[in-house]
This record gives C-alpha cells, structure tokens and sequence, in this order.
C-alpha cells in the first residue's frame, strides 16, 4: 500500500500581481472522484481526490483563466487519461490535456483525446542515478513508436526528465522530430548549479527552438525553501537563465495539487510559487508572453 499525500493546504498566499488576461497554469493534475476514476494499482503515491471543480477554483483564486492538465502516474495509462478527459470536456474552453499514451492506444482513442482537447502526451523518462523514482507512465520505446502519430496530430512529447541525463538523450529526442516539452526545468537540484552539462543541454534546446520547458517546480528543485524573505531564492538563476536562452519557448505550471509530498515543511504554497513570477517576469510583457502568449501557441486555445 502506498503513503498517502499530504492535502493541498486551505489557505495560500494572496497573489501579489494581477495576472495578464487568458493567464495559464500550464500543469497541475486532477484525481477522482475515485468511485470514477479509480487509481492504478499499481502506484508511487496515493492523493486526495481533487476533480475538475477543484482545479477551477484553485485557477480562480490565483486569477487564471486557463489551466493545462496532466495525467498522472498514479492515474496509469491509457484508460487513466479518463478523468483528464472529462476535465476537459466540463470545461473545453479553458483547459486542455496531455495523456499519457499506452504501448497499444490507437489513432481512433488519439483522435477522440484531441477532440477533447488534449495537445501533447507525457513520458516518464525520470530517473536519478539509473533508478526510475517513479511507477507506470510511458517510456522512451513507446514514445519512438508514437512520435510519427503525434506529428500528425500536431501534438507536442512532454518530457518528465532528469536535466543531467539531457546529456545523453537530448540527441536521441531531437530525431523525433516533434517539439518537446521538458518538465520543471530538468527536476535538477539546483545545489547541481546552473554550469551542470545537463541544464546547459537544456538551455542549449530552447535556444535553437527544439524544446521548451515549464518555469515549474521550485518546490522540487529546492525542497523546503518556500519561506523566508526571498522564498526559493536558489531557483532564481535557473529560471533566468532559461527566459535568457528562449522567452518564447518558456511556459509556468504550478504543479497542484503537489502530489507525492509528506513533510509539511515541504508542502509549497501556491500563492508563493505564483509569486515567484514576480522576480522572473518582472515586466508586464514578458509576463504576458509566459503567461498568456506562449500556452495559448503551444496548447492552443
């Protein structure tokens, strides 16, 4: 049996700017209701039930109008793409979707996704130090047997990838010839430094337009720094350095409802990440592209 996550704190920290009109969250997730859309068996965690109507309300507190959602891996494959869909269904004008594709998803169950409105499917190529951290999702074979497909469709790879193994299988992405989308900024420590190969391998991507990257995850890549005057100040460089390389290719998700957290002295608050735009996109254009301009090309709303 696997732990169960700690809930999304009750109350967040009141945004400190307006956010731009069409602003998006470009990734968060939804779970249940479970007598639905029941969890695979086989999982890493185990969340609180947080459907569709609970992500609405966390993208109206925050002042968004548009959110992105993302199967997650507790959620399995194929059949788990069930609760994004009808997220998207209930509310097609403001969301969109990325499943996760099974070894046999056909062109009919891709074809019924993106007429729900799912633009792009994720892969879980996560490991640190050769171990995958995580349970299910679609690996690496699957995503070279689909690419073709999703090409078609228009759709983009999203990529959950340790930025130190971009090193290797930054080339190997490249060959699909379909834009990729890296999660959280590589999921790297940031104590690794903005010199590590596998983050300028990153930035190396965005800058000839091959990929684009989620402004996302501070929480992750400095655990338990969300407090003080300047919260996950050590992230700061790595978001730089990423609008540095390409604005144009660069998007922000908050990553709720923070699954697979349970120290609370870890557990992020929402308002705060949020906030955090206020140091990296401190002019209103530059916030109106990562916020409105970029998501609205990339997930097509």
């Amino acid at each position: 049996m696997t732990r169960p996550c700690l809930p999304v704190p009750e109350h967040l920290t009141a945004p400190a700017f307006r956010a731009p009109a069409g602003a998006c969250d470009s990734h968060a997730h939804v779970f249940g209701p479970y007598h639905r859309f029941p969890l695979a068996d086989d999982r890493s965690y185990t969340p609180a039930a947080y459907p569709a109507d609970a992500f609405v309300a966390h993208l109206d507190q925050l002042g968004l109008e548009r959110g992105v959602l993302v199967t997650a891996s507790a959620s399995g494959t194929g059949v788990g793409n069930a609760v994004v869909l009808d997220a998207l269904r209930k509310y097609p004008t403001r969301l969109r979707g990325i499943a996760v594709p099974a070894p046999d998803t056909t062109d009919k169950d891709l074809d019924a996704w993106h007429a729900a409105g799912v633009r792009g499917a994720r892969f879980n190529l996560y490991q640190v130090d050769g171990h995958a951290v995580y349970r299910n999702g679609a690996g690496i074979d699957v995503l070279e047997a689909i690419a073709p497909r999703l090409r078609e469709r228009g759709w983009h790879a999203q990529i959950w990838i340790h930025a130190p193994d971009l090193v290797e299988m930054g080339p190997r992405l490249k060959k699909l010839g379909i834009p990729l989308v890296v999660d959280h900024m590589g999921r790297m420590a940031t104590t690794r430094g903005v010199n590590d190969p596998g983050f300028q391998a990153l930035c190396a991507l965005l800058a000839e337009g091959a990929a684009w990257t989620k402004i996302s995850g501070a929480d992750r890549l400095a655990p338990g720094a969300g407090t003080g005057a300047t919260p996950y100040a050590s992230v700061d460089p790595f978001a730089t350095a990423l609008l540095a390389a390409n604005p144009d290719q660069v998007v922000w998700g908050s990553d709720w409802p923070h699954i697979n957290y349970f120290d609370p002295a870890h557990m992020p608050d929402d308002g705060v990440l949020f906030n955090l735009l206020a140091r990296w996109l401190p002019d209103a254009a530059l916030r109106e592209r990562v916020l409105v301009t970029n998501p609205a090309r990339l997930y097509d709303f």
